[in-house]
């Protein structure tokens, strides 16, 4: 698995899982309950991650959607 992106906005999380469903790319919403007991707070964002093997075409779809400026740095080949 690998981390496309990381915040606390959840319509930028609901927006970005939906386009990746669409194109189906699984996708989990990692940290939602550690999130949702911070309350408020906003100390602990969601982590959107998606298997390794899609994770090119899933950054390609969002950069083309948007979203670029809201990726996580890409894993190099070495992990």
């Amino acid at each position: 698995m690998e981390e496309l992106l990381r915040t606390n906005d959840l319509v930028l999380i609901s927006a970005v899982q939906a386009l990746l469903e669409a194109a189906e790319i699984p996708v989990l919403v990692a940290d939602s309950y550690a999130a949702a007991v911070d309350g408020s707070l906003g100390f602990l964002p969601r982590r959107l991650m998606i298997p390794s093997d899609d994770a090119n075409r899933a950054r390609t779809l969002l950069i083309e959607a948007g979203f670029g400026d809201e990726l996580r740095p890409a894993r190099d080949a070495h992990g």
